[in-house]
């Protein structure tokens, strides 16, 4: 900031409502404050570094192995830089070991170095990076830095907001504009702003180019609406969580970008999670330990959350899928997501099994290859099961079609039975759905997501402050995922975000080469090992963590009524 070295104007972001500066020199705003904060990086430290397998094959083929979340990138890359057609390129992925972000595009270089070599020397390549090299090489989230002005009356109802947002964005540009249009479109939080102005810049940085991480620039918005939601308790002399809920987003209400809320059910989370928490009375109990202990001390904190569902570039929005059923009655399902631990591959089955009435042990998914789904997006912003669930729903309905004569055949006959007998009928058992996403029209429109992923988390944490040692007592956390396709996927799910998110907002620090550390060579990495580097362990975690989802609260947006559920719990570690 200080060098002014930032990436090109065109890929700043602005979103924008109401006239800030007006309602600022009105009577209506009584108090004014300003201020800013950090948030720092945060490496993916997924188990498996990336990785990947380039095999040459005949006629100037390639087959590679590719530890990713965007085959179809890979394809298109590697095709690029050996100057063939992509259709001679064929990428592939079983699964990962862990992703988060981290895979979706900083593979890409690894696996167009070793394709060269696997190539011209008509020999297999295998390419695989040490811990320290993937942390120095393959960037990390965004450091983000935000400067507020907030103005609001006696009541503690935000009257405008004036942000700032840089992000440090390393040597290129990777996908840093992405990561700033979330965090603009998710600096509102939960709450209802009249007038609003949310600006962000990427910073150009001599570090390694960052990139996708978890949340994608919504905790780094997020977590600065919270630092003012403190700021402007403190300056009533209220309870935070007075002030939070007094400015929530209510049924009906419109986004600063224009978006109306359909389906809003924060009121309805918060107030079960305040009852359910037993909030008020642990909050006194609290203030009575904090009275009689001098040296340690107890808070504790009920905090929101939404985070949208859908890319804010608009094409990536699509998925496709191919199911082919066998005439033993059993059926393999392909289709573009990868399988990172998140459990894509088993909603996938469940979705697959439940529309054509067979076990969920019937259905198989082989792998991610670009050769049976082409162009697919990448595994990313927790829309993998809307859009992949809805390609399979698809095929699997264009085979009942066509099976359906045969169920009528043969009244409680097995798949087997009207599989094989369709088949000798010549009727063809394999399908090709596609889905894309209704109704949204990407960043810069009224309408950049689909729906919205709620919750709030309420955690009690207890402070020695003579060294500051904390220990988390107790969280509970209260997700709107529609009506579970898999609820303990989802708890996982719930439960890693959160933890991952505890991580960021506490104990993981990227230490680069800078002012503030002039021991560390400028641009190099410090922190590039778990010696130096420190995520989340059993002792990071509370002593006692419930995680319950709300209950009769389909959301009609997406497949079986489901929502997406990937990314909304990270930031609840704040």
């Amino acid at each position: 900031i200080e060098n002014d070295s930032f990436y090109d104007e065109n890929w700043e972001s602005n979103v924008e409502r109401g006239d800030v500066d007006k309602c600022f020199a009105s009577g209506e705003c009584t108090h004014i404050v300003e201020g800013d904060m950090k948030i720092g990086a945060q490496d993916h430290f997924y188990l498996e570094t990336n990785a990947c397998v380039v095999v040459p094959l005949e006629g100037d083929e390639v087959l590679t192995y590719s530890s990713t979340q965007a085959p179809a990138k890979h394809q298109r890359m590697i095709a690029h830089v050996l100057g063939i057609p992509e259709h001679k390129v064929v990428c592939k992925a079983k699964r990962l070991g862990g992703g988060f972000g981290g895979k979706e595009t900083r593979g890409v270089f690894l696996n167009c170095a070793a394709a060269v070599p696997a190539f011209d020397l008509e020999r297999p390549v295998r390419l695989c990076l040490d811990r320290d090299e993937d942390m120095q090489m393959t960037g990390h989230r965004h450091a983000f830095y935000g400067k507020y002005k907030v103005g609001f009356n006696d009541e503690g109802k935000i009257l405008a907001v004036d942000l700032k947002l840089y992000s440090n964005g390393g040597n290129s540009l990777d996908l840093s504009a992405a990561v700033m249009q979330r965090a603009v479109l998710h600096a509102d939080n939960c709450y209802n702003y009249p007038n609003a102005r949310f600006h962000g810049r990427l910073c150009k940085t001599n570090i390694s180019s960052n990139t996708a991480f978890r949340g994608f620039g919504g905790p780094q918005g997020m977590i600065v609406t919270e630092a003012w939601m403190d700021h402007v308790a403190r300056e009533l002399n209220v309870d935070v969580e007075q002030v939070r809920q007094a400015n929530l987003y209510k049924e009906g209400d419109e986004i600063p970008c224009g978006m109306k809320l359909e389906g809003n059910n924060i009121c309805r989370v918060w107030e079960e999670l305040e009852k359910s928490s037993d909030f008020k009375n642990r909050k006194q109990k609290v203030e009575e330990f904090n009275k009689k202990n001098k040296y340690r001390k107890r808070g504790i904190a009920l905090v929101p959350t939404k985070f949208g569902i859908a890319f804010t570039l608009l094409y990536y929005n699509q998925g496709g899928a191919l199911v082919h059923i066998y005439t033993d009655g059993t059926v393999l399902v392909t289709h573009g997501g990868v399988e990172m631990g998140q459990g894509l591959h088993t909603k996938i089955a469940q979705i697959a099994a439940s529309t054509l009435k067979i076990p969920v042990h019937d259905v198989f998914i082989s792998e991610t290859s670009t050769d049976k789904v082409p162009n697919a997006s990448p595994t990313a912003a927790s829309a993998s099961s809307d859009l992949y669930g809805a390609a399979v729903l698809d095929a699997c309905n264009q085979l009942n079609e066509r099976l359906q004569k045969y169920r009528d055949m043969l009244p409680g006959g097995s798949m087997a039975e009207i599989a094989m007998t369709a088949h000798k009928d010549r009727v063809d058992l394999s399908a090709h759905g596609f889905y894309k996403m209704p109704d949204i029209g990407g960043f810069g429109s009224k309408r950049p997501f689909l729906y919205y992923t709620y919750g709030a988390a309420c955690s009690e944490v207890e402070v020695d402050v003579l060294t500051g040692d904390y220990q988390i007592h107790k969280t509970d956390i209260l997700m709107d995922v529609g009506n579970s396709i898999n609820p303990a996927i989802d708890v996982g799910q719930i439960e890693g975000g959160f933890t991952q998110g505890i991580g960021l907002m506490t104990i993981e620090e990227a230490v680069w080469g800078d002012k503030e550390h002039p021991w560390v060579r400028p641009g190099v990495l410090h922190t590039r090992g778990p010696g130096t580097y420190k995520i989340p362990t059993a002792n990071d975690i509370p002593i006692e963590l419930n995680v319950s989802l709300l209950q009769d609260a389909p959301n009609p947006h997406a497949v079986a009524s489901s929502k997406a559920i990937g990314e909304p719990p990270l930031f609840l570690g704040s």
